[in-house]
């Protein structure tokens, strides 16, 4: 059974976002990908907004398995203002009732086979993108944020610091590994086009690297790896040199990005969504057990080659801190020390 997310975090997002609650009080609001990492994320605080008053939105949860979604977290789906529906987002038909909002979040991108059947990754994310799209204009819905990701850059340029929106690099069509980038490329600009064609407002959330609790850890995210480990008392392990660098958004924060898009983005623009707060692999991998008040032994598989930049995967958010009044609210540290003390009191429980 799921452990509830912390509730002063929900607290946080909730009053970084009064805006949101005024202005969608009472709407009915359509998520998919409610049941996993960032969806939870986003349904808990929603309904911890309910639970204070803040609003009174109505959510239409979409999940493979409605009956499995009670069963492991009823907190989130044994609710009054919570209908769960099951459905595929390629082919659902579960009636929708009117709607005023939506957020497409569904991407099993946590998968560790996901990366080994390329055209099913690409037709999810695609075909899906479309279903939900077509779905929500026809239930009355007059905005939608999708959500898309980092991965549509393709290969960040390292002697670049940061990628804006207008970074012009793109994943390689030729390799099947990138058919995840490649497939929310397609998305952005499906949705770019059916924005234009029936007026729905489509905003893009561009999400990079994140942290926090409900995070897989035995996924293809270094910084869940280096929870895990930490936790089960072993050493950490690298398998490159240890220097590629990235950065990580506490999911509290993540949630007022995602809520302030939605509520205010403009229509066919997508928003980096992360922290500038570039750290690399190793470093990333000694915070972690500095959090967590062990000594991890540390093996790096690689040797660095001499005079190569490392990569990065670092956004460029000016125009979401600028046009949105957007921050990075939780810093690294304390968001590696939340995340691992909500892990180990859901091992426990």
């Amino acid at each position: 059974m799921q452990q509830p997310l912390p509730r002063a975090d929900l607290d946080l997002a909730i009053s970084l976002t009064p805006s949101f609650w005024a202005r969608f009080d009472g709407a009915r609001l359509f998520i998919t990908g409610g049941t996993g990492f960032i969806g939870s994320w986003l349904v808990q605080s929603l309904q911890r907004a309910n639970d204070q008053g803040r609003s009174h939105i109505e959510l239409v949860v979409l999940t493979r398995d409605a009956h499995r979604a009670r069963q492991q977290a009823p907190h989130m789906f044994a609710r009054a203002d919570t209908q769960v529906l099951t459905g595929d987002v390629l082919d659902f038909s579960a009636p929708l009732g009117a709607l005023d909002l939506c957020i497409h979040g569904a991407t099993d991108v946590a998968s560790p086979g996901a990366t080994l059947e390329p055209r099913k990754v690409f037709d999810t994310i695609v075909l899906g993108t479309r279903r939900v799209l077509d779905a929500a204009h026809a239930h009355g819905a007059s905005r939608v944020l999708l959500a898309s990701s980092g991965a549509v850059y393709g290969t960040q340029a390292p002697e670049q610091a940061r990628m804006a929106e207008t970074y012009a690099g793109a994943p390689d069509p030729l390799h099947n590994s990138a058919a995840y980038g490649n497939g929310k490329r397609a998305a952005e600009s499906l949705a770019c086009a059916i924005a234009a064609q029936t007026g729905l407002q489509v905003s893009m959330a561009r999400i990079f690297a994140l942290v926090g609790p409900g995070m897989p850890l035995n996924g293809p995210f270094a910084a869940g790896n280096f929870i895990r480990d930490v936790l089960a008392g072993e050493s950490l392990q690298i398998q490159g040199d240890g220097r590629p660098l990235r950065s990580y958004l506490y999911a509290a924060d993540l949630v007022v990005w995602l809520l302030r898009i939605l509520e205010s983005g403009v229509s066919g623009q997508a928003y980096n969504v992360g922290s500038e707060e570039a750290v690399s692999i190793s470093d990333l991998a000694c915070a972690v057990a500095k959090a967590a008040g062990v000594e991890a032994q540390l093996h790096i598989g690689q040797a660095a080659i001499s005079g190569a930049l490392p990569p990065r995967y670092v956004p460029d958010t000016e125009r979401a801190r600028q046009t949105l009044q957007l921050a990075q609210y939780t810093g690294l540290s304390d968001a590696l020390t939340k995340t691992i003390q909500w892990s180990r009191s859901a091992m426990t429980a």
